[in-house]
Order: structure tokens, then sequence, then C-alpha cells
């Protein structure tokens, strides 16, 4: 455990700082606005009125519009769930498909919170601010957290049909 912990925190930090740093940001600026687009398109897809430019979703038909921040674009929770995995002792194998599904699963998550929040702040900004705020925080920590969990759950799995003690790595 403390050597989990360790590393998790580890991890964790080298991560954040890595965000942060100038030379990731062209690439945490390109993640966003391409989440801006992809949010775009599935509102159009439904029947919408939505461009994405940039970090700003808008509403062409009456003007509404978000801007899509960092953090917005689920990196933050996406590197707890990555320091989680990675610190976790498991196969290799297990933790890459875990960061692949985890991944994907956070931001499809992330999707719906951009696009039911652009639709929340057209009709009532207060709700909007209390669904971003606090209900999405909530809702995208606690599914990181579900996410981890199932995760270590299929890897025991993995390790007793492997006839390996919990917690050992092939």
């Amino acid at each position: 455990m403390l050597r989990f912990l360790v590393c998790f925190v580890i991890l964790l930090v080298t991560g954040y700082g890595l965000l942060l740093a100038p030379f990731t940001q062209p690439a945490v600026v390109s993640a966003t606005s391409t989440l801006v687009k992809v949010s775009a398109g599935c509102i159009r897809l439904f029947g919408g009125h939505a461009r994405g430019q940039g970090d700003f979703l808008t509403n062409p038909a009456n003007g509404y519009t978000i801007e899509v921040r960092d953090t917005c674009n689920a990196s933050n929770v996406t590197l707890l769930l990555w320091a989680a995995i990675l610190s976790f002792p498991a196969p290799w194998r297990l933790k890459g498909k875990g960061l692949a599904a985890g991944t994907v699963a956070i931001h499809l998550i992330n999707l719906l919170r951009i696009i039911s929040l652009f639709y929340l702040g057209q009709y009532n900004s207060t709700w909007f601010d209390f669904a971003h705020s606090y209900v999405w925080e909530s809702v995208i920590m606690v599914a990181t957290l579900v996410i981890f969990s199932l995760w270590v759950q299929r890897v025991r799995l993995a390790q007793s049909g492997a006839g390996l003690p919990a917690g050992q790595s092939a």
C-alpha cells in the first residue's frame, strides 16, 4: 500500500507538472479544440444548433456561447486515473487496457458533460452554475473512481484466474 501511495503521488505531481508545462500547451489547446468540435458535431447530429471554434461552443441561432477551458477537457481526471492505474501492482498488459478503456470512458462522460452544460446554460444560468461547479465536478470525479475500482476488480479476477496472489503482477 505504501508503494502504491508513494508512486501515485509522484506520478500525479509529475503529470500535473507536465500538463502545466509550456511545451505541452499546444497539445492541451488542440485537445480542447477537438473536444469543442466533437461536442458541436454531436449537437448538430441530434438536430441542435452549434458551432465550435477554438475553445468556444456557440449556438448560432441565439448567440449563446460557452468557453471550454483547460480543466474542462477532462485532463485532470484523466491524469488522476493514469496515476492510479500505473501505481497499482498489475501486469503492463492490463495497465495498458485500463489506461485505454478508462481514458475513453472519462472522455465520453466529459463529452456528455459539455453538451448538457451547453444546453442547460441556454435555459437557466443559475442551474448552469450549480451543475457546472457541483453536480458535474462530483459526477466526473466519482466516475473516475468507479472506473479505477472496476479496473482493479478485473485485475484481481485476471490474477486469481492466472493463479497469482492478489496484488502480485506477472
